[in-house]
């Protein structure tokens, strides 16, 4: 009989559970304990244990978790909306990112930072990892997978830096693995990011009824940016060059990405995002990440119609 695998969201409750149960360490965070408990992600503990609540002051939040982590508790910072990074980003970005590099003095922190989708508004909605990319002293992992998440935390743990950990609740009942799908000789390859990957997987097969060939490398280490030496050959040979696609505004992350993938292969590389609009609370005026009918359509009329075959 088969055994049920661990989803995404069990791998993440189990994850803090052994940090704070385990590990001595500490996770804080608003309305951590009510509420779903942030999407079923965490274990049914208390203050005693380490989970601490946090008042709903945004900004002082994240001066918290930067004691917390100078203390050698290793907090984990929940963030249950990742557009509310806009008010918990400063004292990380300026303080717990800069620490060892110029006091000498790690600061290490594990920000679990949670996108969602639809309804939400200007603010709370979508990923925005960008907010810390340019910023030096930090590492950002944006994990779909259970063992995805496991990597993140036992590397975590072995090391002293800040970790961004950019969550999707779209991805916590997930429970397989996305391994890269490089075929030979492709026409596009797809660098898709967070959401958008299980989306771009969807796109790539529509797109192989039509007779094109894609290839799908997944980015899971954002910064820094590590693809395989055998996506940069896939991409190198791609006869229309590539995508890098995120649930964040293009202006950022993507074309970053797409600009680093250039260099190393030669190749096109397009960024698609969200639009540049800002999202609505009714359905209507929502701004979501590209789904694969929208991955597709951009293949097809930007990337292939506009592209010169190599």
């Amino acid at each position: 009989m088969e055994t049920k695998s661990d989803t995404l969201r069990d791998v993440i409750k189990e994850t803090v559970r052994h940090h704070l149960t385990e590990e001595n360490g500490l996770a804080l965070g608003q309305c951590l304990t009510a509420v779903g408990w942030v999407g079923g992600t965490l274990p049914h503990l208390y203050e005693d244990d380490g989970m601490v609540e946090i008042s709903m002051a945004d900004v002082a939040g994240g001066g918290f978790a930067v004691g917390m982590a100078l203390a050698g508790r290793r907090p984990m910072y929940v963030i249950r909306y990742q557009g509310f990074n806009w008010y918990n980003s400063p004292i990380i970005a300026n303080y717990a990112c800069k620490s060892k590099e110029i006091w000498h003095r790690p600061c290490p922190m594990f920000i679990r930072s949670v996108a969602m989708e639809g309804a939400i508004g200007p603010v709370a909605g979508s990923s925005h990892h960008a907010l810390y990319y340019r910023m030096p002293g930090i590492k950002i992992f944006s994990p779909m997978t259970p063992e995805e998440y496991r990597i993140t935390y036992k590397e975590f743990m072995a090391e002293d830096d800040v970790y961004y950990v950019s969550e999707h609740r779209g991805a916590y009942t997930n429970d397989k693995e996305l391994p890269d799908i490089l075929k030979q000789n492709p026409d596009v390859v797809l660098f898709p990011i967070s959401i958008t990957r299980f989306s771009a997987m969807e796109a790539a097969n529509a797109l192989e009824q039509l007779g094109y060939t894609v290839s799908v490398a997944h980015v899971f280490r954002i910064k820094p940016f590590q693809p395989s030496v055998e996506a940069l050959q896939n991409l190198k040979h791609a006869r229309y060059g590539g995508c890098v696609i995120d649930d964040d505004y293009p202006d950022g992350i993507a074309k970053s990405l797409a600009c680093d993938l250039n260099i190393a292969t030669g190749a096109r590389v397009h960024a698609l995002g969200l639009e540049n609009r800002s999202a609505g609370f009714a359905k209507a005026v929502d701004n979501l990440p590209p789904d694969s009918k929208k991955i597709v359509a951009y293949v097809l009329d930007t990337i292939i119609v506009n592209g010169k075959e190599r």
